[in-house]
């Protein structure tokens, strides 16, 4: 009896041992992270869809009135991403995106749409080839298609700040 006693009491301890490390909750890659934030900017982007009005050169956070880069610097600083106010400035914040295939949810996005070549506006990927921004004083917050009208025409780089 004292013999199968020792061997259960050691079964016992390997199982708990082990059963320990196998159970253990997993570490949160920085990918998943990323992911989360992604989502919460692409959240609370949306949320300000009707509320926010568009002036040009105008971050005023406590009357919601912002140009399109101190809509995206409000944004990710809710989900506390520091950014530099100015479109340009802005896509020195992270890590350049040349091609509109390799966007990730959550990426900056910088366009020309004055003069050509020269970034003069930021939006924020969404996914499915969508990006939300602060357009111009008639439409305000608005989600537009990358493969529609000329936004893939205008399309420069894309910023990946979170990761």
């Amino acid at each position: 009896m004292k013999r199968t006693s020792k061997w259960t009491a050691l079964l016992l301890a390997a199982f708990f041992a082990l059963g320990t490390t196998l159970f253990q909750a997993a570490p949160v890659s920085a990918a998943a992270d990323a992911q989360i934030a992604a989502n919460k900017v692409i959240s609370i982007a949306e949320s300000y869809q009707g509320k926010v009005q568009y002036v040009y050169g105008e971050r005023n956070p406590s009357k919601l009135i912002f140009d399109c880069s101190s809509f995206t610097q409000f944004v990710y600083g809710k989900v506390g991403v520091s950014l530099p106010w100015g479109a340009n400035a802005q896509t020195k914040s992270g890590a350049k995106i040349t091609k509109i295939s390799n966007l990730k949810p959550g990426d900056l996005v910088m366009f020309s749409v004055s003069t050509p070549g020269k970034i003069g506006h930021v939006g924020i990927y969404i996914g499915d080839g969508k990006f939300i921004h602060n357009l111009s004083p008639k439409y305000d917050v608005v989600i537009s298609d990358l493969s529609k009208g000329s936004w893939n025409k205008k399309f420069i780089s894309g910023t990946r700040v979170l990761d």
